[in-house]
């Protein structure tokens, strides 16, 4: 069988891996009403045309085809629009297709206000994703850092079948793919799951609590606020089962620290197909210091509930995704000379990788309180990072940045305890 990844390694090489070193700081969050917003709710079902074979189909969690014009023979747009606007341009897409006979087709990708960020991937069981060869890719070629750097269209040539075929712009990671891992973890010792809340739409706001239930040092760690963000939770989940397992180190920490991993901060968002926003039409990394949703509501009651508990919340990591790998710290003029242990831990994840540069872009500013770093340091004195991975990062350097990342955390605050 053709390995389609390799075929794409000369466009990963743009986005993998490389972290540049600059002196940019990130600048302040902006104020954003977080109250909330109408959404659109994209209509679910199957497509078919006249004197057709080919079907296409949105009829399936993390779904996201808004429109399909059938223009020649064989050639179909593919319309993507966002759930509201203004929004990030996040154009999520996700869709089946199959025909009743083999037959090769073209799906032009088209989207309102916004151009294609995300390289295709494709499946043929809905959870084994690769990107699509790219020799069947038209518009992508050459394209760097940015959405103006990236084609406003792309055209794809896919062989369909019987079969059904899933394209995709990231990985498949709904709430029944989350909770399916959260339940494969569970099964081991100093690990349990409970809902700290539940989203706009009724979904449950999972909690994974690992380690010793009566430690006083603990460690908060979420992640996909943004529904298109698979690769920071990706990241995560290699974090998470690194910390979960049972090597000597890990054992050692789970004696002394709790760990609490929200690992879906935005079921809705993701199982409706969302670019950026929840259910209430709002970017929930806006939403820390309002907190007019109920997602971010749970976080912030339950952190203060395990503060009444005695509990001291040392570390907190909130995941995401965007163009190349990022860390995003506080300044550390803002920070507390024993806080400044994140840029240590920072420097050991790139020497362990051997990354000469790591990427790493300081806030100076605190206020306004909008995103999640902000408001753990600024209410609750935890110091934090936004950890940051590229879009089209190679998964398997994924999956070892995120237990490097665990490894050497681990070993920070166990020394901090001496």
């Amino acid at each position: 069988m053709l390995n389609l990844s390799k075929l794409l390694i000369p466009f990963l090489l743009l986005f993998a891996c490389s972290e540049l070193k600059t002196p940019e700081t990130e600048g302040p969050p902006p104020l954003v009403n977080t109250e909330t917003r109408p959404i659109n709710k994209q209509w679910k079902g199957i497509w078919a045309f006249q004197d057709s074979s080919v079907f296409f189909s949105n009829d399936f969690k993390g779904a996201r085809l808004n429109g399909l014009v059938m223009d020649s023979a064989n050639h179909f747009i593919a319309l993507i629009t966002g759930e509201n606007y203004p929004i990030n341009p996040s154009p999520w897409y996700a869709f089946q297709v199959w025909s009743k006979e083999s037959k090769e087709i073209i799906v032009k990708m088209t989207y309102t206000e916004s151009r294609s960020r995300y390289y295709p991937k494709m499946s043929y069981d809905g959870e084994n994703f690769q990107p699509v060869d790219s020799s069947k890719v038209i518009g992508f070629e050459g394209t760097g850092w940015g959405i103006d750097n990236v084609p406003e269209t792309i055209e794809m040539t896919i062989d369909v079948s019987s079969d059904t075929l899933w394209i995709a712009a990231q990985e498949l990671w709904t709430s029944s793919e989350v909770k399916s891992w959260m339940d494969e973890l569970s099964v081991a010792d100093n690990i349990n799951q409970y809902t700290i809340g539940t989203s706009r739409e009724g979904k449950p706001i999972w909690m994974m609590e690992i380690g010793n239930r009566d430690a006083k040092k603990s460690v908060i760690i979420i992640s996909r606020q943004h529904p298109p963000e698979v690769t920071g939770f990706l990241a995560m989940k290699s974090f998470i089962e690194t910390i979960s397992g049972d090597s000597e180190q890990a054992l050692r920490f789970k004696k002394e620290f709790s760990i609490f991993n929200v690992p879906l901060m935005n079921p809705d968002g993701v199982d409706n197909g969302h670019w950026r926003h929840n259910s209430g039409g709002i970017d929930l990394n806006r939403d820390w210091q309002e907190f007019n949703q109920p997602e971010t509501s749970a976080v912030k009651s339950f952190i203060e509930q395990k503060k009444k508990e005695g509990v001291e919340f040392v570390f907190a990591a909130d995941f995401h995704s965007t163009w190349e790998d990022i860390y995003y710290p506080l300044d550390s003029s803002l920070l507390k000379s024993d806080e400044l242990f994140i840029y240590d831990w920072v420097d050991q994840i790139a020497s362990n990788l051997s990354i000469k540069n790591p990427n790493v872009k300081p806030s100076l500013y605190l206020k306004p309180t909008m995103v999640s770093r902000n408001y753990f340091y600024h209410d609750h004195q935890i110091p934090g990072i936004v950890f940051e991975l590229g879009d089209n990062t190679e998964r398997a350097f994924l999956a070892r940045k995120g237990k490097v990342a665990a490894e050497e955390l681990m070993q920070i605050l166990m020394d901090r305890l001496n």
